[in-house]
């Protein structure tokens, strides 16, 4: 007669089953700013009579995601505040000076997000302090999720971009030409 033993057959099958179900883990994601994959772009009014652009030529960071726990998501910037450049080398010296930017005084400006809100259809709105010329200030960026998969390289991806407004004033600059929008397009590599 043959033997069957049931507890080896329900250890597979529990084993099996649990890990369909168990709930998702927030993945930790390096921003890829080497690869170019990442940007954080500017537009400024210059003197009140036409449009300025640039970015930020250097900046790190990394930020946590679970589509399932957004709530839970997180994400941290450092901004080299020396890596301006709106494509004119005087004019980003100027901005460099401590009429400005103050980059030998104030290195970096940094984001950190303290709530993040999923408002549907891959809209966030993240909620954190940005610290920009010594002063930190409360920022909000709308955002959207772009996407996210494999990429060619055997490793996964995950996208975001997103826009917000400063205002001059709240930072402390001796010249203030109003408002700053924000362009920030993000991609992550996972850890």
């Amino acid at each position: 007669m043959k033997k069957f033993t049931l507890a080896p057959s329900l250890l597979a099958v529990s084993l099996l089953t649990s890990s369909i179900f168990l709930p998702a883990v927030a993945a930790d994601y390096k921003i890829d700013h080497e690869g170019a994959h990442a940007s954080i772009n500017f537009t400024a009014s210059h003197l009140g009579f036409s449009v300025l652009t640039g970015r930020f030529n250097s900046f790190s960071g990394n930020f946590s995601y679970d589509g399932k726990d957004i709530a839970a998501a997180k994400i941290s910037v450092t901004v080299d505040t020396s890596s301006f450049d709106s494509n004119h080398a005087l004019r980003d010296k100027h901005v460099r000076s401590d009429d400005f930017l103050d980059v030998k005084k104030f290195t970096q400006a940094r984001f950190d997000s303290n709530k993040v809100e999923d408002k549907g259809n891959g809209s966030l709105l993240i909620s954190g302090d940005f610290t920009l010329h010594g002063v930190t200030k409360p920022m909000v960026i709308d955002a959207i999720k772009v996407g996210e998969g494999n990429d060619p390289w055997g490793g996964y991806r995950i996208g975001f971009s997103g826009t917000s407004t400063i205002s001059m004033a709240d930072f402390g600059f001796k010249k203030d030409f109003g408002k700053i929008e924000l362009a920030l397009h993000i991609e992550g590599i996972r850890q």
